[in-house]
C-alpha cells in the first residue's frame, strides 16, 4: 500500500551560534542544535502513527516539518508521492493536509467570530461560494464536532478549552483534508475533556478516512489512538513498529523505562527502574548511542558507535544491546 506521508532520513538543525563578532573574539565555531536527526517513517492511508518521547526530543519539530512550516536541513519529506515543497506550491495538494495545534486558544484569532475562523479555509481553497453556502458548510462542521451552529456567532474567549479544541478541529476539517498532524492536541485539557476529544478524533477518522500523525508525551493517549508507534529520543526514532507490539514487548531500554513509568495497579510491589539522569543537550549530543549515559546496558560499543536499525519481529530498534541479544 502506498504511503500517504513519508519521511526519508529527515534532519532539522537550528543555528544557535552567538553573533559573528562574539564568536571571533571567543575563538569558537558555529553551534548547531540537532532537533531532528535522520528520522524515517511512513504512514499508510487511514492509519495513525504516533510519536512519543520526553520534552525536547524533536516531536513538535517533526510536526512542523510535516506541514511545511520548517524546511528539512537534510533528507526528504513526501506527501502522496510528491515532495512537500511541491505540495506547498500546489493548492490542490496543500489543502489535503492540515494541523491541530497544542494550544487551541493561541491558534485561534481572538478578534474573529468562530464562523469566520472555520470559513477561512473554505474561502481560501474556494470549496464553497456565496454567503449561504459558506454559512451552511460552517454549520455542518460545527455540528460535526459537537458544537451548535449558533456558536459560530461567538468569539473564542467565550468557550472552554475543550470547546476551543473542537473549533480547531472544525477549522482543520474545513479544507477537506486527508492528512492531519495533531501536535499534542489534548495536553492542555482536563482528563475527562481529553477523552471526549480523542473519541471525537477517532470517530472523524473512521467517518472521513483521515490519516493522522499524532504527537504526544502521554502514553495512555498514544495507546488509545495509534496503529503505529515511534519512540523518539534526542531527535532520533529509537524504536518503531506496530503500537500494540511495542506496548506488549518493548525492546529498546528507553522504551522500557518509559512504559515502566506508567502507573499500573497490577504492578504493585514490583520493582521499577526509574529513568535516571538528564536528557543530554542536542547542541552537543553524546557520541555513539545518544542514550548510553542513561542506559544500564551500555558498553564500550554503545559509547563509540552509532547503532543501526535492527528489525525484530516487525519492530525496528536502534540499539546495540538488542542487536547483540543482550536484551
Amino acid at each position: 500500500m502506498t504511503a500517504v506521508f513519508e519521511a526519508r532520513e529527515v534532519s532539522r538543525h537550528f543555528d544557535v551560534s552567538r553573533p559573528f563578532l562574539q564568536r571571533i573574539l571567543a575563538g569558537e565555531g558555529r553551534r548547531l542544535l540537532r532537533a531532528v536527526d535522520e528520522v524515517s517513517f511512513a504512514i499508510a492511508p487511514g492509519a495513525t502513527l504516533s510519536l512519543v518521547g520526553e520534552s525536547g526530543c524533536g516531536k513538535s519539530t517533526i510536526a512542523r516539518l510535516a506541514v511545511g512550516l520548517y524546511t528539512p536541513s537534510a533528507g526528504e519529506i513526501r506527501f502522496e508521492g510528491q515532495p512537500i515543497s511541491t505540495a506547498r506550491a500546489q493548492p490542490a495538494l496543500r489543502r489535503k493536509m492540515n494541523m491541530i495545534f497544542q494550544d487551541p486558544y493561541a491558534s485561534l484569532n481572538p478578534r474573529w467570530r468562530v464562523a469566520d475562523i472555520v470559513a477561512e479555509p473554505l474561502k481560501a481553497f474556494k470549496l464553497a461560494t456565496g454567503r449561504a453556502e459558506i454559512a451552511d458548510r460552517v454549520a455542518q462542521l460545527l455540528t460535526q464536532v459537537g458544537l451548535s451552529a449558533r456558536d459560530g456567532e461567538k468569539y473564542p474567549h467565550e468557550f472552554s478549552g475543550g470547546q476551543r479544541q473542537r473549533i480547531s478541529i472544525a477549522r482543520a476539517l474545513s479544507s477537506e483534508p486527508e492528512f492531519l498532524v495533531c501536535d499534542e492536541p489534548t495536553s492542555a485539557l482536563d482528563v475527562s475533556v481529553q477523552a471526549q476529544i480523542l473519541n471525537l478524533m477517532r470517530d472523524l477518522q473512521q467517518k472521513n478516512g483521515l490519516t493522522y500523525l499524532f504527537i504526544s508525551h502521554n502514553l495512555a493517549v498514544v495507546r488509545h489512538m495509534s496503529d503505529q508507534l515511534g519512540v523518539m529520543y534526542l531527535g532520533r526514532i529509537v524504536e518503531q513498529g506496530p503500537a500494540e507490539s511495542i506496548f506488549r514487548t518493548p525492546r529498546h531500554p528507553y522504551t522500557r523505562l518509559l512504559l515502566d513509568a506508567i502507573p499500573d495497579i497490577s504492578a504493585i510491589g514490583r520493582a521499577r527502574i526509574p529513568v535516571g539522569g538528564e536528557v543530554p543537550s542536542p547542541i552537543n549530543p553524546p557520541s555513539g548511542c545518544t542514550f548510553h549515559p542513561r542506559c544500564a546496558l551500555a558498553n564500550d560499543r554503545c559509547r563509540a558507535e552509532k547503532p543501526m536499525v535492527t528489525a525484530v519481529e516487525g519492530v525496528d530498534v536502534m540499539c546495540h544491546a538488542v542487536a547483540e541479544g543482550r536484551v
